[in-house]
């Protein structure tokens, strides 16, 4: 949902995928809304979330399907931070792994 993820993301949001590539707040919800990159399945496990005074860390293991034979294993980790309109993500962190658990 666009409009949400808008709410949700800062302005100078860091977006980094499991391949390397940066991306912008601007490109993320370019991707969502454009329907080019599809996802048909989530499985997120292992969340740890730590606080530290109006900054959140939040990683994760995230098992991500493209299709039922393109599957990406990844560590994630986001940072948030809260603001007077609410948590915002600044910052996303993926690295692939190459062996699922």
């Amino acid at each position: 949902n666009a409009a949400v993820l808008e709410k949700l993301l800062s302005e100078d949001l860091s977006y980094v995928h499991s391949g390397g590539q940066l991306e912008s707040k601007a490109d993320v919800l370019r991707s969502v809304t454009s329907g080019k990159n599809v996802v048909t399945r989530l499985e997120f496990s292992d969340m740890t979330i730590r606080l530290y005074e109006g900054t959140a860390l939040a990683r994760c293991r995230v098992d991500l399907w493209h299709s039922d034979t393109n599957i990406v294993h990844m560590n994630v980790l986001h940072t948030w931070i809260k603001r007077p309109q609410g948590w915002q993500m600044v910052a996303r962190q993926a690295t692939r792994l190459l062996q699922p658990k």
